[in-house]
């Protein structure tokens, strides 16, 4: 048998196992080789006391079928309401014969899609749309200027050499201003004219004032044509009963039931390369030989790691110069929020609907509040009498946020909620910090060179690299097992153009479009 030797059992290197040993039964020894102690990577769930906490948030949504179909087999929808839809008398679409929530574990929920930016202690839809609650919210004079804003925008194109012209394009600027300028900053730690259009491209494909208004006709008219309507975004999304790591969990145990090896706490230290190919592996003073090798880990350390023949010097200087955004999630549990819930969507507690709720404000660090009793009430021990929150923040490893303690971190963010009267500054029952590198690929330093280490990537037949931090790519889930899927294929002969990975997720529409 051919020995692959796939390093992160995130998304991606999980999916490029399983496809490996399920669709090439007998042909392939695989074996991951995860650095943490868990798989799943990002999308892992982290429990703390009975509450579960999703590190990023993970809507389980795809264009692609496959995905869709891959999820379904692997966790089936559910066939009964779960506990809060039973309380709240919701309706869901129910797959007939279906696992019952309240009785099974392995089943996947069906969930609404709520997720609102929150600025000046007002809501508005994400993304921004034309409705008489957005014209109301922004007020009479600022939605005239922001009018006559995108109609100048309109007429003068600004040459897309940056993000912030990008947006400005589709946006005109004074909305660009409210809504893309600061929060683009808090993300990335970079104003948006320091960052490549490519990252707009990629995270907000057709989105504009102009697909607004015309997707806000096409569902004022009753016209049905979704492939012309850019910005229908889904209503409704998949979740795992606890969580996305359940998912990456059981698709783990899978993986080990048909012979595929997943060696926890192995973070690999050299990739060797001789007479052009990828030999094996190190892990500390571990050898894993290799006919194939699949990378998911961040290609810069790919590359810096590269032992034997090495890459050349420019390489090495474009690798060492990508740059990458960490991330810090601090869960807070409180018995309330002070934010009502003016929606018509019933909720336990009257709580807002949101999973996300996108802070807008720049006084505060704070980037999103991700409500974790909306995404399944399975996440929080005590669903009906607290909620169970996320705080999202952008960093960099090593400044001075990433460096706090956990108290003082903990501190910080309950501090900035009660500025923005969120909670009070005495109702925390409980918090817990964690915290993620290289999150988030960034397009900006020596990005734009990144074609060159894909060209000599892609170079060594039997080097593979998938996925988010593997790509350098700010992938979705789906598009990671996409890359996965088709590495695997490619290895086993269904596909002959090796370019084709790279090509996933470069498509110019909006990725929660169907």
């Amino acid at each position: 048998m051919k020995k692959v030797v796939i390093i992160g059992a995130g998304p991606a290197g999980l999916t490029a196992a399983y496809q490996l040993l399920k669709e090439y039964p007998g042909e392939y020894e695989v074996v991951l080789l995860e650095e943490s102690d868990t798989v799943g990577g990002i999308s892992r769930t982290v429990v703390y006391h009975g509450n579960r906490m999703d590190i990023g948030g993970h809507r389980f949504f795809s264009k692609d079928t496959s995905v869709m179909r891959f999820w379904s087999q692997l966790m089936p929808l559910q066939g009964l309401p779960s506990f809060d839809d039973i309380l709240l008398a919701r309706e869901k679409p129910l797959i007939s014969g279906g696992p019952d929530p309240e009785q099974e574990d392995r089943v996947m929920l069906v969930r609404d899609r709520v997720s609102r930016i929150y600025y000046n202690q007002k809501f508005f839809d994400y993304p921004i749309s034309m409705k008489w609650q957005t014209f109301k919210n922004m007020g009479v004079w600022c939605t005239f200027k922001a009018g006559c804003s995108y109609l100048k925008a309109a007429v003068f194109k600004r040459k897309e050499t940056s993000l912030e012209d990008f947006y400005i394009n589709r946006f005109g600027k004074v909305l660009y201003k409210m809504f893309f300028e600061g929060y683009t900053e808090k993300l990335w730690g970079r104003h948006p004219r320091e960052i490549s259009a490519d990252w707009g491209a990629q995270r907000v494909k057709g989105l504009s004032i102009r697909a607004l208004i015309k997707d806000m006709w096409h569902k004022a008219f009753g016209k049905k044509d979704n492939a012309k309507v850019e910005t229908s975004l889904i209503e409704q999304f998949w979740y795992p009963k606890y969580g996305p790591g359940q998912l990456w969990e059981t698709l783990a145990n899978e993986i080990a039931n048909m012979g595929g090896k997943i060696l926890k706490e192995h973070p690999v230290t050299a990739i060797h390369k001789e007479c052009g190919k990828i030999t094996g592996v190190f892990c500390a003073d571990r050898w894993f030989a290799a006919d194939y090798v699949i990378s998911s880990m961040p290609v810069k350390d790919l590359m810096l790691n590269m032992t034997g023949e090495s890459p050349s010097a420019d390489l090495l200087n474009i690798a060492e110069g990508l740059p990458y955004r960490d991330f810090v999630t601090v869960g807070v549990l409180v018995p309330k929020l002070h934010l009502k819930n003016e929606t018509t969507i019933k909720t336990l507690g009257n709580i807002v609907p949101d999973c996300w709720i996108y802070v807008q404000d720049t006084d505060v660090k704070l980037g999103r509040i991700q409500i974790f009793n909306n995404w399944s009430p399975y996440m929080v021990r005590d669903p009906q009498n607290s909620v169970w929150i996320g705080l999202e923040y952008f960093c960099s490893e090593g400044d001075s946020f990433w460096n706090m303690s956990e108290s003082e971190c903990v501190d910080f963010a309950v501090d900035e909620l009660v500025k923005m009267g969120i909670i009070d500054s005495d109702s925390v029952l409980d918090a817990h910090r964690e915290k993620v590198k290289k999150a988030y690929p960034a397009y900006f330093d020596t990005y734009d060179q990144m074609p060159r280490l894909v060209e000599y990537v892609n170079q060594i037949d039997n080097l593979y690299c998938i996925g988010r931090n593997g790509q350098h790519r700010y992938n979705n889930m789906d598009h990671s097992m996409v890359t996965a899927m088709r590495c695997a294929d490619h290895i086993g002969g269904k596909i002959t153009d090796k370019n084709s990975i790279w090509q996933v997720n470069t498509e110019q529409e909006y990725h929660e479009q169907k």
